[in-house]
């Protein structure tokens, strides 16, 4: 009876272990694919496209972010957005509308809503929430993308993080990784929207995915894109930069 009660706690242990190594390689295999997008800043230019049934359209959009806490998203086309910016400055989140020459304050409840008309949340554009430290991570299988080895990592939201998605599916690079697919779904368990990655190239030093599409999961004929045509890592940015006044300025 001791032995199999020794058996027994040897096998919990062994299991709680396991489990504990695999959250740990999560966490830091999202971390680096986090980091290898971000750096300890980000500079980019890039356009934004918004297909509908029976329309396009398309943004040049400029942005500068740096770690968790700083981010601002410059709209330079079309003539009617043109000046229009965001601005994130720890939890706070600030929208500048040059046509009314106005400053608004976005509330959390406005995280999850769709960021200028595209199928991209303002949450997934501004970096309200952090993919590292507001989700618990664990390794859930293997697959294979576009010819390269991925892991499947699940993340589930921590108790205390107020956050848009109830739950992420995201598929990792083993080599290089880069975040090639991902799916984000709602606090009920069913399936939102879906994120792949493609055109691999080297910007600035670092070989990234350079097109991201995100396609509703209940919307036919929907997706919007980002297309990177520019990009700059690790350039020295001054917490000065994301300030209200910037934001009111910036050109």
């Amino acid at each position: 009876m001791k032995a199999n009660r020794s058996l027994i706690l040897f096998l919990i242990f062994q299991l709680a272990l396991i489990t504990s190594v695999s959250a740990q390689n999560a966490i830091e295999i999202v971390r680096r694919a986090d980091e290898k997008m971000r750096g300890k800043t980000f500079q980019a230019e890039m356009i934004i496209k918004t297909s509908r049934p029976t329309w396009t359209r398309e943004m040049s959009v400029k942005t500068w972010m740096k770690g968790n806490d700083y981010a601002m998203i410059l709209i330079q086309a079309p003539a009617k957005d043109k000046g229009t910016v965001f601005l994130k400055r720890k939890k706070e989140v600030w929208n500048w509308l040059p046509t009314v020459e106005r400053s608004i304050k976005l509330p959390p409840s406005m995280m999850s809503q769709s960021w200028m008309g595209t199928d991209f949340t303002n949450d997934d554009l501004v970096k309200e929430s952090s993919i590292v430290e507001d989700y618990t991570h664990s390794i859930v299988g293997d697959t294979i993308i576009n010819n390269r080895d991925s892991y499947i990592i699940q993340m589930i939201p921590k108790p205390e993080a107020a956050l848009v998605w109830g739950k992420l599916i995201v598929c990792i690079d083993k080599k290089d990784f880069l975040e090639l697919h991902s799916r984000f779904y709602d606090e009920d368990g069913f399936l939102v929207n879906t994120m792949d990655a493609y055109d691999i190239k080297e910007m600035d030093g670092r070989l990234i995915p350079t097109r991201l599409v995100m396609i509703p999961a209940d919307k036919k004929n929907q997706k919007t894109e980002i297309i990177y045509n520019n990009i700059k890592f690790n350039t020295p940015i001054e917490d000065s930069f994301f300030t209200m006044d910037r934001m009111r300025t910036l050109k």
